[in-house]
């Protein structure tokens, strides 16, 4: 007698790491006092989410990005990724700035095998330092140098150079802030689909309305410094999505409101 083996499927792979932030402030010492810029922050970022900070500039929110990528610890609070505390940089948190940082007399295949090179995994990262050229569209462009790049395909550069460690957060602070207005779109849908297609864990800083909304799963408003958690929206749309929709000109209203721009618009 056969007996037949009854394979189950494999779980899907819980893509991304969960952050919480709980109960953080943080200040900073000026002229003998300190400056208050985050005040009583709690957040949970399940994995996999996109969550987009939005606020009044100057108000603390690339601060808190700081303290999620572990570049200091905050005044008071604590916070944790994956429920373990976060005490210090860690590869598996990638921060992309606003300038690309590229390193003028490198590739760009070679800024993007900076990460493996530090790691001293550059050998066999090979394959992975490819397969990140291609995710963002530059597999041409390996051995072309950053003066010969476009803004966006710089930017691309940077993101390559993320995502080629495999992080379980990626840390975006402003990432798209200095591109012209057609990049910066075309650049918004290679994001949503990077973010689709790898599963990280995306954290966002912007001061674009449009764009938190265009992006994210949750939009996060902070009031003026120093900043505690005004509201917490979810963006109940599904991707791919559209700018005309009817929904999320609504919603671009509720985030204007509650940051006092509603009377513009």
């Amino acid at each position: 007698m056969v007996t037949a083996t009854i394979q189950t499927p494999e779980a899907p792979r819980v893509a991304g790491a969960s952050l919480d932030i709980e109960d953080v402030s943080h200040g900073f010492e000026l002229d003998g006092t300190v400056l208050e810029v985050l005040d009583d922050v709690s957040l949970h970022v399940a994995p996999g989410e996109f969550v987009a900070l939005l606020g009044p500039s100057g108000c603390g929110k690339s601060t808190l990005l700081r303290l999620i990528a572990g570049l200091e610890p905050p005044t008071r609070g604590r916070l944790a990724e994956a429920g373990r505390p976060i005490a210090g940089p860690n590869p598996s948190r990638v921060v992309v700035f606003q300038d690309p940082t590229l390193f003028p007399w490198r590739t760009v295949r070679r800024n993007v095998a900076v990460g493996p090179e530090a790691q001293g995994t550059l050998k066999q990262s090979q394959q992975r330092i490819d397969e990140a050229l291609a995710l963002v569209g530059l597999s041409k462009f390996a051995k072309a140098y950053p003066h010969q790049l476009s803004g966006g395909m710089a930017q691309r550069v940077a993101l390559a150079r993320a995502l080629v460690n495999d992080p379980d957060v990626l840390i975006l602070d402003e990432p798209l802030g200095k591109l012209d207005s057609l990049t910066r779109i075309t650049m918004q849908a290679e994001l949503v689909s990077l973010w689709r297609r790898e599963g990280f864990t995306a954290i966002l800083v912007t001061h674009d309305v449009e764009e938190a909304l265009f992006l994210a799963n949750r939009v996060i408003v902070f009031s003026d410094r120093p900043a505690h958690v005004k509201a917490d929206i979810p963006v109940d749309l599904p991707y791919p999505r559209h700018r005309g929709d009817p929904r999320l000109a609504e919603l671009r209203r509720q985030v204007l409101g509650l940051l006092g721009l509603d009377a513009d618009w």
